[in-house]
């Protein structure tokens, strides 16, 4: 049997797909692409599909991760092309590589994400991140499936920045998710993949709590990578990395002296 990762993207209006609607159509684009899929026994047979931390319903996402099972060898690449032909534009499958190790979902444990804030000044969301990354605690509200739970938004947060984008540039104008030509406000987020998840949109509540800093549109986030968090670059890894590096064939072993001439008498009765 063999193991397949794909990383895809949820890109546009796309990014409002949820997770299950994701499934649905992964499944469709499995059978128009015919692919010799591994199934589940019993009285209802599944797909072998496995889904890797996926991004709340209305995030966009350039970094998503799933696995399949095959029960015939396939190239990888080709797989790619034949999956992404059978899923709607903004689904894009834009990786593939075979499992060679172990515990894909192990390294993920961090995202870096992107938050556009329209109508935000930028000097209001620098200030807001500093009065964010100052304190020690930020507490924040969000309802779950037992209530409403209190819990720490600024523990999880390995880094946050704002990036400038100043109307009418070219990075402003290529975003097509929100156009406009006010004033706009970029936040890099890198946060942990802790319990209870800490998402963006828990992080915007801590701004307005520590800054009272309200976009006045919702913002536009996209998560840019997932993987394993490097504490000491403080920069978060290609989770299939380790497979492209498993794959490659190992180097030829440098011929010794003893290996380069035989001794003397060798292959004599």
């Amino acid at each position: 049997m063999q193991r397949i990762r794909l990383r895809y993207t949820k890109r546009g209006r796309l990014r409002f797909t949820s997770h299950r609607d994701f499934q649905r159509a992964f499944e469709r684009a499995l059978r128009r692409a015919e692919v010799p899929m591994a199934y589940s026994a019993g009285f209802t047979p599944h797909p072998k599909v496995s889904y890797a931390n996926a991004a709340p319903t209305g995030t966009g996402s350039e970094a998503e991760f799933l696995e399949i099972a095959l029960v015939e060898v396939c190239d990888p690449d080709k797989l790619r092309e034949l999956l992404d032909e059978s899923l709607p534009a903004g689904l894009d499958i834009i990786d593939a590589v075979e499992a060679r190790t172990s515990g894909l979902a192990d390294r993920l444990t961090a995202s870096v994400w992107e938050l556009r804030l329209d109508g935000v000044e930028p000097r209001a969301a620098e200030e807001a991140v500093a009065a964010f990354l100052a304190a020690e605690s930020v507490e924040v509200e969000r309802r779950m499936k037992n209530g409403l739970r209190t819990f720490d938004a600024r523990g999880a947060v390995a880094g946050l920045e704002a990036v400038v984008m100043e109307p009418g540039t070219e990075g402003a104008r290529s975003r097509p998710d929100r156009p406009g030509d006010g004033p706009c406000a970029i936040l890099r987020l890198v946060v942990r993949h802790v319990t209870p998840a800490v998402r963006p949109d828990d992080v915007l509540s801590g701004l307005r709590a520590v800054a009272d800093l309200a976009p006045p549109v919702p913002a536009a986030v996209t998560r840019l990578a997932q993987g394993l968090f490097d504490e000491e670059s403080g920069t978060v890894t290609d989770p299939l990395a380790p497979d492209r590096e498993a794959a490659r064939p190992a180097p030829p072993m440098a011929a010794g002296p003893a290996a380069a001439t035989a001794p003397e008498g060798a292959g004599t009765a």
